[in-house]
């Protein structure tokens, strides 16, 4: 009779597993492939600088460089779609660079390619690329017959060496794109704002100081013309012509006041909130508190502006129940915060187009902001933050 010998669970050999898995494969496939690509890479990029340096004199040489930065930027594309497929990393693609058309012209377009940070990257990647690409391809072949055993974690290790690469200098630096691009459209926001601010002036002197100046001529002619003929009614279109010089020095006061007041330059910000509150319809309590050194006075005469420009609001929608209002003013490390709050019925937001939204666009300028907190039948609080500077 035959007998058969059954093994014990826990004596059974363990089921034969792959060395090594699927993604240790493809990272051996991209670590031993590093050598031919960083060959390429590194020859373009040697002559490439090599040889654009040289023409660089001569009127060939900048669009030469121009043209191979910009190859530069289609061997970094590859080299983010290799690392993507074999070691998993994801690197997003940088911001294409705008066509002569878009950049404004030949030249805007050439200086634009030369400094483009992206492709000079690049370079710098295809030049360290080639003794890196040496190790990686000399470790894993000896790995393959001799080292194998711990070969995965020699693999892991350059591998993750690689990625790290990959992301630092094969990345889009978005945060500098992006303060890029918020400063080309801050930028934008500055030049439009100071066209409207020459078209109001222009408009406020065509309308009003300087039809009354008009008038004034006018009347003054006429009343030399009388004079002699008729001197109680030549007084009389005198007397008539010193009411319109005061109220044309009135119009110029409150005209180069909007613009940036002799008290703010001469006495500071604490005296020129006061002499605007002044003016609000409603109670108004100001509280400044600033060191002994002033801010910077495009700081200064846009803290002014703010605080203006809210307490118009106020004035303006006082008849929504506001009793009374406040201004603080304080700095803060290097910030300088105001707070204008009334207790109105509150509804205010910088939505629709309204006065706090260019009031915003103006602060965002400058690195400013603006934070409004209108609940219905509360009132409005709103607080700005500007940079901070001392005056040189």
């Amino acid at each position: 009779m035959t007998t058969s010998h059954v093994i014990p669970d826990n004596d059974r050999p363990p089921p034969v597993r792959a060395v090594f898995s699927a993604a240790t494969w493809r990272e051996i496939a991209f670590l031993v492939s590093n050598l031919p690509v960083a060959i390429v890479g590194f020859v373009y990029a040697v002559v490439m600088v090599a040889g654009t340096g040289g023409l660089s004199v001569t009127a060939i040489g900048l669009p030469l460089l121009a043209c191979g930065l910009y190859l530069s930027r289609q061997l970094g594309r590859l080299d983010r779609a290799r690392a993507r497929w074999l070691l998993g990393v994801r690197v997003d693609e940088p911001t294409p660079l705008p066509g002569p058309k878009r950049a404004g012209g030949f030249f805007p377009w050439l200086w634009t390619s030369i400094k483009d940070p992206v492709a000079w990257r690049t370079v710098l990647y295809q030049l360290i690329r080639l003794p890196w690409g040496v190790l990686t391809f000399t470790v894993v072949l000896a790995g393959l017959f001799v080292l194998w055993p711990v070969l995965p974690y020699l693999v892991r290790l350059m591998a993750n060496a690689d990625r790290a690469m990959a992301r630092g200098l094969l990345s889009p630096s978005d945060d500098l794109e992006r303060r890029i691009a918020e400063l080309e459209s801050d930028r934008g926001v500055v030049v439009d704002t100071a066209a409207a601010d020459l078209r109001r002036i222009e408009r406020d002197l065509h309308d009003g100081a300087q039809a009354r100046l008009v008038a004034l001529a006018m009347g003054l002619g006429l009343a030399k013309e009388k004079l002699l003929e008729d001197p109680e009614g030549a007084a009389a279109m005198v007397d008539e012509a010193h009411g319109e010089v005061k109220l044309a020095l009135q119009e110029l006061r409150d005209l180069a006041r909007g613009i940036h007041p002799a008290v703010l330059t001469d006495r500071g910000l604490d005296a020129a909130l006061s002499s605007v509150a002044a003016r609000c319809v409603v109670p108004v309590k100001v509280a400044v508190d600033l060191p002994e050194v002033r801010p910077a006075e495009a700081i200064e005469g846009i803290a002014y502006f703010v605080v203006s420009e809210l307490l118009q609001n106020v004035s303006k929608h006082a008849g929504a129940g506001a009793r009374g209002a406040s201004v603080e003013v304080w700095r803060a490390g290097q910030r300088l915060l105001i707070r204008v709050s009334d207790d109105g019925r509150g509804g205010a937001a910088t939505s629709g187009g309204s006065g706090l939204a260019g009031l915003a666009e103006r602060l965002d300028a400058v690195d400013g902001v603006l934070v409004v907190d209108s609940p219905e039948g509360v009132g409005t609080v709103v607080t700005a933050e500007l940079p901070w500077r001392g005056r040189g």
